[in-house]
């Protein structure tokens, strides 16, 4: 058996450059290499160079000064969906704590969150989020728009592209203390449609393949981790994988990452017809998202192996 290391290659990383991305032929093969990795490993590496350098360190400078904030200022950020306000303090996952904006894309979500945690206002924050979740949603939608085309199912996918809500989260990792275990956080699924994971200079993010290892995936500037979440997988009905993550806390730093999350408000996710045959029956009914969230945080949810197929499995 291999080192981490040595196994880290396994996961495909695809180039999303402007160049690449405006000639024909390569828009098709992207394609076909989005879907095969999403089919495979239900994620794979975009090399994505529209966020700029100055951008990543900007943005990762922003999210340092949001949890320097008193405890007392950050659990100011609430939702009434969970673990899309702050989350921190569990005594289960102790290292881990994250802030949420949702509708991340807008200027007014943007800057009711900044006045939350700043009064006087904090423009640089609020411009530098923005900037950010904007072209992390482009990457979002040219990743599913080449999803859709293979598919077929182009026209299905536009009433759900007309819903989506874009939840950011900021997300901070303290280093584990002598009598901590040093799990950031727990083996999971996410439960977006689409998620997109962008870290800073620290590792810990590992991904688990189909042989069961468990893969490193190393921090870079221009990369960004394209994961499909159960209600993509369900939406596609399940030729898509979503991918299983965890990290793990093995240096002496904090880690910093952000999530850019995918969720399809006010409309129910149906499995488009042309995904369905003899060879692959139909396995999830129609569901609404937002209620398999609250669903994952009840009790049945939370005892379940697969929260999306007990929520809506045929």
């Amino acid at each position: 058996m291999g080192s981490l290391d040595d196994q880290r290659q396994n996961l495909p990383i695809i180039e999303f450059t402007k160049e690449k991305l405006e000639a024909a032929e390569y828009w098709v093969s992207n394609s076909q290499q989005v879907v095969h990795a999403l089919e495979e490993y239900g994620c794979f590496i975009a090399k994505y160079d529209k966020v700029s350098l100055q951008l990543h360190q900007d943005i990762f400078s922003v999210s340092k000064q949001v949890f320097d904030l008193p405890t007392e200022i950050k659990v100011l950020n609430t939702s009434n969906t969970p673990s899309h306000g702050y989350v921190g303090q569990i005594p289960l996952i102790p290292l881990y704590e994250s802030l949420g904006i949702e509708k991340a894309t807008t200027l007014e979500a943007v800057e009711n969150f900044t006045h939350l945690l700043w009064p006087a206002g904090n423009h640089h924050f609020s411009e530098t989020v923005l900037s950010f979740t904007k072209l992390v949603a482009e990457l979002d939608q040219t990743v599913m728009r080449m999803v859709s085309e293979r598919y077929g199912i182009e026209k299905q996918y536009k009433p759900l592209q007309e819903s989506i809500s874009y939840l950011f989260k900021m997300i901070k990792y303290r280093p584990a203390k002598e009598s901590e275990r040093n799990l950031g956080i727990v083996p999971h699924t996410d439960k977006s449609f689409m998620s997109i994971l962008h870290q800073h200079q620290v590792k810990g993010l590992e991904i688990k393949m189909k042989d069961e290892e468990w893969i490193i995936i190393d921090p870079s500037p221009s990369s960004f981790i394209v994961m499909a979440g159960d209600a993509l997988m369900a939406w596609t009905n399940g030729r898509i994988k979503a991918s299983q993550h965890r990290v793990i806390m093995s240096e002496k730093e904090n880690r910093y990452s952000l999530g850019f999350f995918t969720f399809i408000k006010d409309l129910k996710i149906e499995v488009p017809e042309e995904l369905i045959d003899e060879d692959h029956p139909l396995q999830f009914r129609p569901f609404d998202h937002y209620k398999f969230l609250h669903f994952h945080h009840s009790e049945e949810g939370k005892k379940s192996q697969s929260p999306i197929k007990a929520f809506c499995g045929v």
